[in-house]
């Protein structure tokens, strides 16, 4: 008698889903805006809690009995309201200026430097009144010409994550295609990006991708999109014409880094179509923490893996009136000669923008 093997089926990973908070709160002033009302049917229609705060700057009393529960609670709380700061701060060396389209990220990355800037604040902020915002992007640029203006829209947050809430980088997007002295970029983990396809941007927004070894992804990134997510949505950014880039970041040394790195590389040369590579961009940034980071790290993610021992490290001066500390000299000249190397290798007309 005969049998026949049956094979196990083989389910494709399932797409990492879209950003939906658990609670929500509302500036009344938000609700004044189309933006902020779009976002209140968002919310209505599936049946998310919501109420009012006075203040997207101070929201209390989130449930949780311990810090950790609150934090985490946190993470999945969205909060809409008024950006009443219209004075940006710089974005060196990624840009002249910090666009402000969004405060906090649902992504969970435990060396990210919001752990300590968002301090007791990690909930996720939206702004609604998106036409005083570029209004005072256009002060900036009008200040600075003829020179170009660039403006970094990802340094406080992920905004792709929240675009399907927002739709405030389609915003952006539009209104820099038409200004001759003003450049947009952003940076993501996320791979939602459909709906910025078909935009007309006019080349002056260069969409940049954070990538990085398998082993980092694996072990400091949760709740972000996979690496082969966002691989194609690159794809699809270059066929769409956009300027196209890629942010490794945090380099890392652990064991094997040189191999995971070349992996990361290959990868990408791999699977990237050819209108993809005309015109990218790669940035280097390695691995830095400081103190105060360590401690909030060690304590929202008790059981990392993330290397953090000063006695193996380099002391710098820090721009916000802190040590950091990154890798000796010898290391990150390694780190960077790796895999600045890997990169021409299979990507000679890129351009390296810089290793920090």
């Amino acid at each position: 008698m005969s049998t026949t093997r049956i094979e196990p089926q083989r389910h494709a990973a399932k797409e990492t889903a879209l950003f939906v908070p658990e609670l929500v709160y509302f500036e009344p002033a938000s609700l004044e805006y189309p933006k902020g009302q779009r976002i209140l049917e968002w919310v209505k229609e599936r049946g998310l809690p919501y109420q009012m705060t006075t203040s997207h700057n101070r929201i209390t009393n989130l449930p949780g009995e311990t810090e950790l529960e609150q934090y985490k609670i946190s993470k999945r709380t969205l909060v809409v309201g008024i950006r009443k700061t219209l004075k940006f701060d710089t974005s060196k060396p990624s840009a002249e200026y910090a666009i402000p389209l969004a405060t906090g990220c649902m992504g969970h990355c435990h060396y990210c430097y919001l752990q300590t800037t968002l301090g007791a604040k990690p909930y996720i902020r939206v702004y609604v009144n998106m036409n005083d915002i570029l209004d005072a992007t256009k002060k900036y640029i009008d200040e600075r010409a003829p020179e170009i203006t660039r403006f970094e829209a990802a340094c406080t947050s992920d905004p792709i994550g929240l675009e399907h809430l927002t739709g405030s980088l389609a915003d952006a997007i539009t209104f820099m295609a038409d200004q001759p002295l003003g450049r947009l970029r952003f940076v993501t983990k996320f791979h939602h990006v459909d709906s910025l396809l078909p935009l007309n941007h006019n080349g002056n927004t260069r969409i940049r991708f954070s990538v990085n070894a398998d082993y980092v992804i694996r072990h400091f990134e949760p709740a972000t999109s996979r690496f082969h997510e966002r691989i194609e949505a690159a794809g699809k950014i270059g066929r769409a014409g956009y300027p196209l880039g890629f942010i490794i970041a945090p380099i890392i040394w652990y064991d094997g880094w040189q191999q995971g790195y070349a992996e990361l590389l290959e990868k990408l040369a791999e699977t990237l179509p050819a209108e993809a590579t005309r015109d990218l961009t790669f940035e280097l940034i390695q691995h830095r923490f400081t103190k105060t980071a360590k401690t909030i790290i060690e304590k929202r993610y008790p059981k990392t893996k993330l290397e953090m021992d000063e006695e193996k490290r380099k002391k710098k001066w820090g721009r916000w009136g802190q040590h950091k500390y990154v890798y000796p000299d010898e290391q990150a000249e390694a780190l960077r000669e790796f895999i600045t190397e890997r990169i021409f290798e299979h990507f000679p007309e890129a351009k390296l923008e810089y290793f920090t």
